[in-house]
């Protein structure tokens, strides 16, 4: 039986964008004052400067940005996090990504086999799906960061 690709978080990305870009952060920008937001903002705008009466719309975000800052993880969390004590822990990189048009830092996980050897503050990334888990029915769908042709 084929697993159900179920979005972590529904409606911050999207796996085929309206452009054809492929895989892409979602966010809003405000038609008021064109400012942009991740995550997705659906109430209200959040600039403090806004003059208001503007829509918020979603819009597919930079593809592309440069690292801003990175670390790895090496240890278990504590709960609440989950994670099966049986099973061996695998270190993950996490990322502070500055998106290359809106210019906002975006925080995400490096896909599988780009540790912090890899990166240095400035290195192009873009961002692709990755899987954050899976079980017998469901395969979770995130977003990661990864090089532009390859390391760093």
């Amino acid at each position: 039986m084929a697993r159900t690709r179920t979005p972590v978080v529904s409606g911050w990305f999207t796996e085929n964008a309206p452009d054809g870009g492929g895989f892409r952060l979602l966010g809003t920008r405000c038609s008021a004052c064109t400012a942009v937001f991740f995550p997705r903002e659906d109430a209200y705008c959040r600039n403090p400067r806004c003059p208001g009466g503007g829509e918020l719309a979603e819009v597919p975000l930079s593809p592309r940005g440069r690292v801003w800052s990175y670390t790895d993880g090496r240890y278990r969390p504590p709960a609440p996090y989950v994670s099966d004590p049986a099973e061996p822990w695998e270190p993950y990189t996490l990322l502070a990504v500055e998106l290359e048009a809106e210019g906002m830092v975006v925080l995400g996980q490096a896909a599988p086999g780009t540790g912090v050897a890899d990166l240095a503050v400035g290195t192009e990334v873009e961002v692709v799906g990755g899987v954050l888990n899976e079980d017998a029915e469901t395969t979770w769908v995130t977003w990661q960061f990864k090089p532009v042709g390859g390391a760093a």
